[in-house]
């Protein structure tokens, strides 16, 4: 019976990597993905990667990040998955790595009940290369789910988390039920469902069935 089940945002709920969608705008788009590529198959430190990406979005106008993350491609799937959760009387969260000008839009399309991500810091109408937030590191994502399951009184075999980076093994550590969507081989390994195509309502009936 699960209780509780947390999403990735990024290539999970939507379909593709928002900090990329930045960098295209720079004209740096290759730099980024590049990065970010290697920090989801976790050849890079999670935090230091994120650093230097964000560094590398200096002076985008803060105008330009909320366009972008009001006009992002959700996954197929998503608002019926999790729809399909809430009926059942499971909260729904999301957990990202990437930020809270796209999560908190996408909360009131997707229909999860919270979502906890970083700040990107903007000064004078534009980035200034800094970050902040609840999802900095490798391990904040276990870190955050081990304190809603206390919050909730909700046991891991009661937990879903569904994710496609190596940025998610920490929450992973702390769940049932394991769902790789569309995933990088590091975290194939620690998942008990796998999904390899991009329809998320492919959860219902593999796991909610």
């Amino acid at each position: 019976m699960i209780k509780l089940a947390v999403f990735d945002f990024d290539s999970t709920l939507m379909d593709g990597e928002t900090i990329d969608f930045f960098a295209e705008a720079l004209g740096i788009g290759p730099q980024v993905s590049e990065i970010t590529e290697r920090a989801m198959n976790g050849e890079l430190d999670f935090f230091e990667s994120l650093q230097q990406r964000v560094g590398l979005l200096k002076g985008l106008e803060f105008s330009q990040v909320e366009k972008i993350c009001h006009n992002l491609p959700y996954m197929p799937g998503a608002v019926e998955t999790i729809r399909a959760l809430k009926e059942r009387g499971i909260r729904v969260v999301c957990f990202s790595g990437g930020f809270r000008s796209a999560t908190s839009h996408a909360k009131g399309i997707l229909g999860y009940d919270a979502d906890f991500s970083n700040v990107l810091h903007e000064k004078h109408g534009k980035l200034t290369g800094l970050v902040g937030g609840d999802m900095m590191f490798d391990f904040s994502k276990g870190d955050m789910l081990l304190r809603l399951q206390g919050l909730f009184g909700v046991t891991p075999e009661e937990t879903m988390v569904v994710g496609d980076g190596a940025n998610d093994r920490s929450m992973f550590a702390h769940a049932g039920t394991r769902v790789a969507f569309c995933a990088k081989e590091i975290l194939k390994k620690e998942a008990n469902v796998i999904i390899e195509t991009k329809d998320l309502t492919q959860i219902i009936a593999k796991v909610l069935l």
